[in-house]
């Protein structure tokens, strides 16, 4: 089975304790995440085919948001990228492929969209 499956969430404004200056050790400050997931496609989607055959875009969100560890501060954001793709490999071993782009906000002078994208395949 060659057939792959992306799934996007975009635009998800979570705050995490990141940084390196003393100014962004203390407080968390907002970052903009959007992920594609590429899973493993069935041959198919039916009319009827089931959630199971697919991902709930839930998941995604949940990885980016609620799973990032309360109270920990990433020294990077490359840290916080890692963390969202280890967790949605862990959540489901038909994950072949994430990447997670972040943009910190509050750097944003302009308009500019400054930050990072990661790409991680299943080890």
């Amino acid at each position: 089975m060659n057939d792959s499956l992306e799934l996007e969430v975009h635009d998800l404004e979570v705050q995490v304790l990141t940084g390196i200056y003393s100014e962004e050790t203390h407080l968390p400050q907002p970052l903009r995440i959007s992920l594609t997931v590429e899973i493993e496609a069935p041959e198919r989607f039916a009319p009827d085919t089931p959630l199971s055959a697919s991902k709930s875009y839930m998941d995604l969100k949940h990885a980016a948001t609620a799973a990032l560890p309360p109270g920990v501060h990433f020294t990077l954001i490359e840290g916080v990228a890692d963390h969202i793709a280890e967790t949605l490999f862990l959540q489901d071993r038909r994950v072949r492929r994430v990447k997670v782009k972040i943009v910190k906000l509050a750097i944003s002078e302009g308009g500019e969209r400054i930050g990072v994208t990661l790409v991680r395949n299943r080890p």
